[in-house]
């Protein structure tokens, strides 16, 4: 009796007893959007996000806690790796006026870093207000103010690149916001 497996989106394995495993293409044709993996840069801390295949939300993955640039980028690009990702959004930490933060000098060094390391493109996201939204959401989740250190990073990644994802789906929007 024939089975059927799937193993990716859009493919399907149909195998029979005793015949060659055939592998046969399911109903449809939606297009694998490339992982892409969000960033929150801090001096202590690295929150990390992931989007999904469709390319349409972003879910947090951990908190890194930084120990020291080589350390970091390795445990990064060990991530990079899991979630097969091609490029990547760092949070870019802008004055309120638009100028660059002594952090946004730091986050600016940083994504070079990164494209040294993996060359991979690495979008620099506008992260203003980023982490006071993040705590709204913790909060308003009934998630103690002692817990919010944990995670905060982490939701703060989610919504760097879940607001980059939004921008990029629409059909106006321009890829680059450095």
């Amino acid at each position: 009796m024939p089975w059927a497996q799937p193993f990716h989106r859009n493919w399907l394995r149909i195998a029979d007893a005793g015949k060659d495993t055939v592998t046969v293409k399911a109903g449809y044709d939606d297009p694998v959007q490339p992982r892409l993996l969000g960033l929150d840069f801090g001096d202590r801390r690295i929150g990390v996000a992931v989007s999904d295949e469709l390319g349409l939300t972003a879910q947090p993955v951990l908190t890194l806690i930084r120990k020291n640039a080589k350390q970091d980028l390795k445990s990064l690009g060990r991530l990079l790796r899991k979630f097969s990702c091609a490029a990547i959004v760092l949070g870019n930490p802008l004055y309120m006026s638009g100028d660059v933060s002594p952090q946004a000098a730091k986050t600016h060094a940083f994504a070079q870093s990164l494209r040294d390391a993996f060359s991979l493109p690495v979008h620099l996201w506008d992260e203003r207000l980023t982490s006071a939204e993040a705590h709204r959401h913790l909060h308003a989740s009934g998630r103690a103010i002692s817990g919010h250190r944990e995670v905060v990073d982490q939701v703060a990644a989610v919504l760097i690149l879940q607001g980059f994802l939004d921008a990029h789906r629409s059909p106006e929007a321009s890829y680059n916001q450095e």
